[in-house]
């Protein structure tokens, strides 16, 4: 398991039991999501030891940084929580695949001594982003979470600085849930926050610190980082109105959902599924279709990630393995590789 989530500055994680490798005759480098950076460590270190002559250096920059590394060819490949827009493909200027790679919920985080529960509607969550709701006894809150101390204090809201797609994911949930929110904010990667307490931090690893560091703050943050920093996580209202903890079976229910998966149709927040996490998502590669160098190590490397043995990874480290089936689909993306 995680035991340091600080962003990665070399090829791995310093992860329990585990040895960094010793230096490889190729090395392979991508930027981007937060959201993959535990299930990335915990995956390519594994593919490490069964292939010492590589290792993989992954810097955890967010999503927008992702894209614009690897729109520069700085980087062998991008990581997204959200596929690149027709725009960014246009800013390429080369034939790009965009492959899922992993699948994770984003936990709604917060600071409350003494309430170790916490019940929050689809509704109630888009009001305190959006600043209706400004202290944690407010009657919304309370009606939902009787006999707990809920203090008199303020709610800060907190939310990632840097362009982000768990920002994507989470916007997009709140527009689904809310036209006020779609019409007056929207669904994007950077946004401008309405709630007056509200506080950026950059990168889930810096929401999360963010959150655990100030009392009354509340934050959307990756569900490993949660688990792995022993914070809280509220309860929420679903769609289909049962009340669901974000985890790895709630998230599997909320993709089920939506057996087929595209980069153009791919959104799985606010999901009908009696049993399914609204804040769920899968997280992307981005990689040239022709790459100028290191294809066949790329290939192999993100052919073994999206297949059996690298989403094995996933359940240690509190994330969701890809459906048999969009494994398959990831994988007949990557053979256009080879082609």
């Amino acid at each position: 398991m995680i035991r340091s989530l600080r962003r990665c500055c070399f090829s791995l994680a310093v992860v329990a039991g585990m040895t960094l490798p010793a230096a490889a005759s190729t090395q392979l480098t991508g930027a981007g999501s937060t959201f993959d950076y535990p299930f990335f460590s915990k995956a390519f270190y594994a593919y490490n030891q069964k292939n010492p002559d590589l290792t993989v250096n992954y810097q955890s920059i967010g999503s927008g940084g992702g894209i614009a590394q690897f729109t520069a060819k700085t980087v062998d490949f991008g990581a997204t929580d959200v596929p690149m827009s027709a725009a960014e493909l246009a800013r390429a200027n080369a034939p790009v695949l965009q492959i899922p790679v992993t699948l994770g919920g984003e936990a709604i985080a917060y600071n409350l001594p003494g309430v170790n529960a916490l019940r929050l509607t689809r509704q109630v969550l888009v009001d305190i982003y959006l600043g209706k709701i400004l202290k944690w006894n407010d009657p919304q809150i309370a009606k939902l979470n009787k006999g707990a101390s809920l203090p008199d204090t303020a709610i800060i809201v907190v939310h990632r600085s840097d362009g982000s797609g768990t920002t994507y994911i989470f916007s997009d949930f709140l527009s689904h849930v809310s036209g006020e929110w779609k019409s007056k904010v929207g669904t994007g990667k950077s946004l401008s926050w309405p709630a007056p307490s509200s506080v950026g931090a950059k990168g889930n690893e810096g929401v999360a610190g963010q959150v655990k560091s100030t009392p009354g703050a509340i934050g959307y943050v990756e569900m490993a980082y949660v688990v792995e920093n022993h914070m809280q996580g509220a309860t929420l209202e679903n769609k289909a109105g049962k009340w669901v903890d974000c985890t790895p079976q709630t998230v599997a229910a909320a993709a089920a959902s939506k057996p087929e998966v595209t980069a153009t149709n791919f959104s799985i927040v606010d999901s009908s599924a009696a049993g399914g996490y609204p804040i769920s998502g899968y997280s992307w590669v981005v990689v040239y279709k022709k790459p100028e160098a290191r294809a066949k190590e790329l290939y192999n490397v993100l052919s073994w990630l999206v297949g059996p043995q690298g989403q094995e990874n996933a359940k240690s480290v509190d994330y969701v393995p890809l459906p048999r089936n969009v494994q398959d689909a990831a994988a007949a993306t990557l053979r256009q590789m080879q082609r």
